[in-house]
């Protein structure tokens, strides 16, 4: 009997621009699904993150419609105003206009914004993360749960999802272990890793005290073609001195 092949795959929701974390993640997978056909949660990171500006830290969300749709999926749920893109954009560079490396990304990150023409927040989201993966030199490939039938037990589903893809190996965030049930891995033949986030390398970054939980786009605009050294909490990069202070607004 030949060997199995060794296959890591995550499970994720798509989140709007997610931040660095996500994207750690994704690189340390073999493949990513979308795990978009589960109910869309209100005021999470569906389609919505944080960003730094001269005001602070603030949200930047894309609207979409919930009214009487309390139970509408991820990849059903709508964008209420095709405008939404046009606005992010210029909240973006009005509050990155001075950061170190944004006249390098800008023209990448500016058409990622220009292409968001879906209605649908799944499409948007899978666009954005598709982009900005590239830009970070992650080459993960990107499914979507929806491709396999779909079965009622969150923990069987992730189970099919993995038999799917051919995995060996689950990779899980660290807040699965409120639901999983991890014999069901075991039965299948599938072992279970927990992401664990550690200690990010800071960098120098505009308005104020360092903020770590924010968007991926305020590593890219800061750091530019170096971002993957930041995403990474094992990189080189995290011997940087942590208690780096955010350059003055």
């Amino acid at each position: 009997m030949e060997p199995r092949i060794e296959k890591r795959v995550a499970i994720v929701q798509s989140n709007y621009v997610p931040w660095k974390g996500y994207f750690d993640l994704m690189s340390q997978a073999d493949e990513m699904i979308l795990l978009d056909d589960v109910q869309y949660t209100r005021r999470d990171w569906r389609n919505r993150n944080r960003i730094k500006s001269r005001e602070g830290v603030r949200w930047i969300t894309v609207p979409v419609r919930v009214r009487g749709r309390y139970e509408q999926r991820i990849d059903e749920t709508e964008i209420s105003d095709p405008s939404w893109a046009e606005r992010h954009w210029a909240t973006l560079r009005h509050a990155y206009a001075r950061a170190p490396c944004f006249s390098e990304v800008a023209p990448s990150i500016e058409d990622l914004y220009a292409g968001c023409a879906s209605p649908l927040l799944t499409e948007v989201n899978e666009h954005l993360l598709r982009g900005l993966s590239t830009l970070l030199h992650i080459s993960t490939p990107i499914s979507r749960s929806v491709d396999v039938p779909l079965v009622t037990d969150p923990t069987e589903r992730l189970v099919a999802l993995c038999r799917g893809a051919g995995a060996t190996e689950y990779l899980t965030g660290p807040s699965s272990w409120a639901y999983l049930r991890r014999e069901l891995f075991t039965q299948a033949n599938i072992s279970v890793t927990t992401m664990t986030y550690g200690e990010y390398p800071r960098y120098p970054q505009l308005h104020g005290t360092f903020e770590d939980r924010v968007s991926v786009l305020d590593v890219l605009f800061h750091t530019g073609s170096n971002a993957p050294l930041y995403i990474d909490s094992n990189s080189p990069a995290a011997t940087t001195d942590k208690s780096t202070q955010a350059e003055p607004s």
